[in-house]
């Protein structure tokens, strides 16, 4: 069958349609085949029914990440998207060094529930691949929202937006052949209407949870914008299965907001959960100190030295343009001991910094006491764990 072909053939759904060619079975028949999967709802609740999600995020929600964010307030969390091509590979390479997985007494339960993402373009590659997490993952994840022009090369994530047939082959292989669920994460259409059949259908073919990021494909860098939670609130009133919302959170409050207009049953963060990896508990951080829980994981969990830097980076985001010198030791840093001794070098001085400012003004920093500058921000210390502005 070729990409766009819509025939069908005469297997009747449950609900005495005809179904497209690639349904080869009915859900009777699917859930005699997994008597013990769980479906939409039910499988939200064995998840203890989370509300605050970790994004997937490539290179950047990797275990280690996932743990501290776990550690403040995340409930459910999304590895990295893998490429199913390379992670079902016989050469285990490429899933050794992405999938890392906690032993069995070593705190294994301190990653779950967890839910891995890959992004594909062939069902039987992409099955392929999902089955070397069965028993360690919650369910599989397919990526539909990917905008970036790396994503365009390889045919995968939101560029797979206008091939609704090849979206529906690639879940419903996964629905009528993997032990544990499958879910899937979409963007939005500029128009309401198209969104919520393009919904409706990921639903149909079996994705048990939908995660709607409320922006169009054109909506990634410079151009990001704000999400549409219009139109997420259109696709929850819609489908029957739990839809989270990912979008415009850059607060502790934003995360109720989102779920009071638009219903959703939970609420993902993905580039403030960067910054600040506190978001989830309401709690305002200093960097330095999320900077140390962070790397105190790193010490026993196996990840990559890019991904550290990467995250110490943005940690730092607001105090690096001040304390000019510590960005190319951080550049620079290749092994646990040296990022250690950056994290040490800069706290010593955000520390100072934090005095600094107390002296000045006779009073010490207050969560609670902020003010916001022209555009509705609130403006916090440097050294204070904060959403990134564009």
């Amino acid at each position: 069958m070729t990409v766009g072909d819509t025939t069908t053939v005469a297997l009747a759904q449950d609900d005495g349609t005809t179904a497209p060619a690639h349904f080869t079975m009915t859900e009777d028949e699917i859930r005699a085949k997994f008597p013990t999967r769980l479906r939409g709802y039910d499988l939200f609740r064995k998840m203890n029914s989370p509300r605050h999600i970790v994004a997937p995020m490539v290179d950047q929600s990797e275990l280690a990440w996932r743990i501290l964010s776990r550690n403040h307030g995340a409930e459910l969390c999304y590895t990295p998207m893998f490429h199913a091509k390379f992670f079902g590979d016989a050469n285990p390479k490429y899933r050794n060094e992405h999938w890392v997985v906690m032993a069995e007494g070593e705190g294994r339960g301190k990653d779950r529930p967890v839910v891995v993402q890959f992004c594909a373009n062939d069902p039987d590659t992409l099955l392929r691949a999902a089955r070397f997490v069965v028993g360690d993952a919650d369910a599989v994840d397919l990526n539909l929202g990917c905008p970036q022009h790396i994503a365009k090369r390889g045919h995968y994530g939101s560029f797979l937006m206008d091939e609704w047939e090849l979206v529906s082959r690639l879940i419903r292989k996964l629905h009528e052949n993997l032990e544990i669920p499958v879910t899937a994460k979409i963007r939005v259409f500029p128009e309401v209407e198209k969104t919520v059949a393009y919904a409706k259908m990921v639903e149909a073919a079996g994705a048990q949870i939908i995660t709607v990021h409320g922006r169009l494909r054109e909506q990634k860098g410079h151009k990001t914008g704000l999400a549409d939670w219009a139109k997420i609130k259109a696709v929850k009133e819609a489908v029957s299965v739990p839809v989270f919302a990912n979008g415009n959170i850059l607060y502790y409050e934003d995360i109720q907001r989102c779920i009071d207009e638009t219903g959703v049953d939970g609420v993902m963060s993905a580039e403030t959960n960067l910054y600040n990896p506190a978001i989830f508990s309401g709690k305002i951080l200093p960097t330095w100190q999320l900077a140390e829980e962070y790397l105190t994981i790193c010490d026993s969990v196996p990840t990559n030295a890019s991904y550290i830097r990467g995250h110490l980076f943005k940690l730092f985001r607001y105090s690096l343009p001040i304390h000019v010198d510590l960005r190319k030791q951080l550049a620079d840093a290749r092994s646990m001991a040296e990022n250690w001794q950056f994290v040490r070098d800069i706290k010593a001085r955000l520390i100072k910094d934090a005095e600094a400012a107390e002296a000045a003004t006779g009073n010490a920093f207050d969560p609670g006491n902020y003010e916001v500058n022209e555009f509705g921000y609130r403006v916090y210390p440097h050294w204070i764990c904060q959403p990134a502005l564009r």
